[in-house]
């Protein structure tokens, strides 16, 4: 019962932490829209979510602080490959290819985390789980609408396949629970490396920075730039961050990182209700599938655990 408990929990924490990852396009519309460059965006978005965490974080970690030392290369390797590399990698991306293609080639990073946890852990996925890999991933194509003639460059697959590494790091390393930090801490660490990562990648001018304090269009209204930064900070990255890795350490990263292939829908579900973006056919049977896929994944995975669950020995048999 409590296991089954901890799988609810652990379910509704990602979808909570998908949909705020969602609500990040059309905050990060709205910044673009006035002049912002997406470089200068999500280093904020990341470094002021930091800052946010900053104090709940060190109240965690009081008395504790052999953990921080202790996970170090867990903090490092996420706010460097899983924050600041899988965003660097994905504006890289996006400016070779069309938006749809590079997402889809981000969100293949589900497939290598399968892959991950079969060569390192030795689970093997099993066929009901490798069934709703191939579902999820035909359903992403037709959400993000790939087949509709986009041009492809190898350089920009290129970046989004490192995007891909990225994403595929963000749920492994925050799949850890021996002698983990709390989600919240590894949240805070993450992002306080990311943002530096991106800040430094911005001077050096790896990606391009641009900001103006003009006011935004945001759902059909004009307001304050710090309407959407705001947005972005808090709700799409210190809440979406706090709650994903506390998911996975709930779901495990192969089923969370599938939930977290909702992240898409939901971003096209905001685009619709703020941007007035309406989805064709398509893209809403794309999304029918990928929850299909979805709940595939999570009835393979429930019936391997049960597979492997030990067996009672019989009374008096030691």
């Amino acid at each position: 019962m409590l296991d089954r408990r901890a799988g609810l929990t652990g379910l509704l924490l990602a979808l909570a932490s998908a949909a705020a990852f969602g609500t990040s396009g059309v905050f990060a519309a709205a910044l673009l829209g006035s002049g912002w460059t997406a470089a200068a965006a999500v280093t904020v978005r990341v470094g002021l979510a930091a800052v946010v965490l900053t104090v709940p974080a060190l109240l965690q970690l009081r008395g504790r602080w052999r953990l921080l030392r202790a996970n170090a290369g867990s903090v490092l390797a996420f706010g460097l490959l899983a924050v600041a590399g899988c965003q660097v990698a994905y504006f890289l991306a996006i400016s070779r290819l069309d938006v749809g293609v590079a997402l889809l080639l981000e969100y293949s990073g589900v497939v290598l985390v399968v892959l991950w946890v079969w060569l390192r852990h030795g689970q093997r996925p099993s066929p009901v789980t490798a069934a709703g890999v191939v579902v999820a991933v035909a359903g992403l194509v037709l959400v993000l609408d790939v087949l509709s003639g986009a041009e492809i460059d190898l350089l920009g697959v290129l970046w989004g396949l490192l995007a891909a590494v990225g994403l595929a790091v963000y749920f492994v390393v925050s799949g850890r629970t021996d002698d983990a930090l709390p989600p919240l801490v590894s949240a805070w660490g993450g992002l306080a490396v990311g943002a530096a990562a991106l800040g430094v990648a911005a001077v050096v001018g790896v990606v391009p920075w641009h900001t103006t304090a003009a006011p935004v269009e945001l759902a059909g209204r004009t307001v304050s730039w710090l309407v959407p930064v705001l947005g972005l900070a808090l709700v799409a990255a210190a809440f979406a961050y706090a709650t994903g890795v506390a998911a996975i350490r709930r779901l495990g990263s192969r089923t969370s990182s599938f939930v977290g292939l909702t992240e898409v829908l939901f971003a096209v579900g905001f685009a619709w209700l703020a941007l007035g973006q309406q989805p064709g056919p398509v893209q809403l049977l794309g999304g029918v599938v990928v929850l299909v896929g979805i709940v595939l994944v999570r009835a393979g995975e429930g019936r391997a655990a049960v597979a492997v669950e030990p067996v009672p020995e019989p009374a008096g048999s030691r």
